[in-house]
């Protein structure tokens, strides 16, 4: 890993309690201020960030290991990015594109197009959040095929409006006491190999099984996955199962729309994370990390499915926003200038030299994934779920400067997301907190 220039200092440093005091003024307006149904995570308010390294009130600095969920992949603060943002808000913040265009919208939509798999005519629409771009891939989907089904899965995450509330599978905190939800939602079962034990193929003639005798092809618009699961606890399907249900899906006139929203953009050492298991997907959501922390998202895919709505049909007022649509060009070029998803992969190397002998003690399952999108999960003694162990590991790493965030469906899985040009030396700090605190657990 090549080193580069940061703004900051590139080291973890806690020098007050936690938070320390101008943090807890704020957090005591945030009580005041705010729904106390946002819960923020980290103690401390962040003022800067760069690297690997983000920075308090107080001046207490962590080793991100969540880049605000995998959204700042070229890092808070790239250079890149903030001349792109400066130079745009300059000229104008807004005008929205349906009413009066603009180049910036056009050649991200050309750069998605590009760099998506698949060797045919795609077209893209720009919107603003994952979810958003979940909803009108679904949209697009069911207008192409004059069908209303959607099939998602076991420990699936698409986001928190109605329509992907009901395609997201965990209940508290996402779903609970929100409902009623969006109908013509099916769950399929999901391939999950350090718990089912199925083979890519076993697993996939359960869940085409599932889909034809439940839902029934004919009246599916499309299947929706994240080739690898996000908030679900970073799983990883089985060798063979993505590309049996996008063959099943291709027989059956199905659209295929892979959900790319946290695993898309080098973070697992490709640009797209479904490029690991040699599927070509119909559509493709991405938001997140396209545009270095700017709001952003958008869906790419064939030109034929993209055309299907009624002309005016997607959109929005802020869809493609031209500050964020030039952050994203400058994002999209410093990943492929500093070849980030080559980065991705030097990144795994280390959490894995550093992290897979934890897999001795019999209490961390295993360390999964790809690139920097790495999760290890966590058991007890009876090789059950162990959430408590989770959260005592990752709030023992942030009183000690590492920023740690958790998911699974029960809550017994630390996640790594780390900047993409997080330095070696950071890396490898923050790695080794990580590895002693659960050494001094298990």
């Amino acid at each position: 890993m090549e080193p580069r220039d940061y703004r900051i200092e590139q080291s973890r440093s806690i020098t007050t309690e936690l938070p320390g005091p101008k943090s807890a003024e704020l957090k005591e307006r945030c009580e005041r201020a705010v729904s106390a149904a946002v819960n923020p995570g980290l103690p401390g308010y962040v003022v800067d960030a760069d690297g690997g390294i983000i920075v308090d009130e107080d001046g207490n600095r962590w080793i991100d290991f969540g880049s605000g969920i995998a959204v700042t992949s070229v890092g808070a603060s790239h250079p890149a990015v903030v001349k792109a943002v400066q130079d745009a808000v300059s000229h104008f913040t807004h005008t929205c594109f349906m009413v009066s265009p603009y180049e910036s919208y056009v050649k991200v939509a050309e750069i998605l197009n590009h760099i998506t798999p698949g060797d045919f005519d795609k077209k893209t629409v720009l919107l603003n959040s994952g979810a958003e771009a979940v909803e009108n891939a679904v949209k697009i989907a069911r207008a192409y095929t004059k069908r209303n089904g959607v099939v998602v899965f076991d420990n699936a995450y698409h986001g928190r409006t109605n329509l992907t509330m009901a395609m997201t599978a965990k209940n508290k905190p996402y779903k609970t006491g929100f409902g009623p939800f969006a109908s013509e939602v099916y769950r399929a079962p999901m391939s999950y190999p350090a718990r089912d034990g199925l083979s890519g193929e076993e697993a996939a003639q359960r869940t085409i099984r599932m889909m034809e005798k439940e839902v029934g092809a004919q009246n599916l618009a499309c299947v929706v996955i994240e080739p690898i699961q996000g908030e679900g606890g970073f799983i990883v399907p089985a060798e063979g199962f993505l590309p049996t249900i996008a063959q099943w899906c291709k027989d059956n006139g199905v659209v295929f729309v892979a959900d790319e929203v946290q695993a898309g953009l080098c973070r697992t050492g490709k640009w797209f994370s479904v490029e690991w298991f040699d599927v070509v997907p119909d559509l493709i959501t991405t938001a997140k990390g396209i545009a270095g922390g700017m709001p952003l998202s958008a869906v790419t895919g064939r030109a034929e499915i993209m055309d299907a709505p009624v002309s005016g049909g997607l959109g929005g007022t802020y869809g493609g926003n031209p500050v964020a649509a030039s952050a994203a060009v400058a994002a999209l070029g410093v990943m492929r200038d500093e070849k980030l998803a080559d980065r991705a992969l030097e990144i795994e190397k280390i959490i894995r030299e550093v992290l897979e002998p934890l897999t001795d003690s019999g209490r961390v399952l295993e360390v999964r994934g790809h690139g920097a999108m790495i999760a290890l999960e966590f058991v007890d003694a009876n090789g059950k779920p162990d959430a408590q162990l989770t959260a005592d590991v990752a709030g023992a790493c942030k009183a000690k400067g590492v920023q740690i965030l958790t998911c699974g469906m029960d809550a017994n899985v630390i996640r790594l997301l780390p900047p993409l040009v997080i330095g070696e030396d950071t890396l490898r700090d923050g790695l080794q907190v990580l590895a002693e605190e659960i050494r001094s657990r298990v």
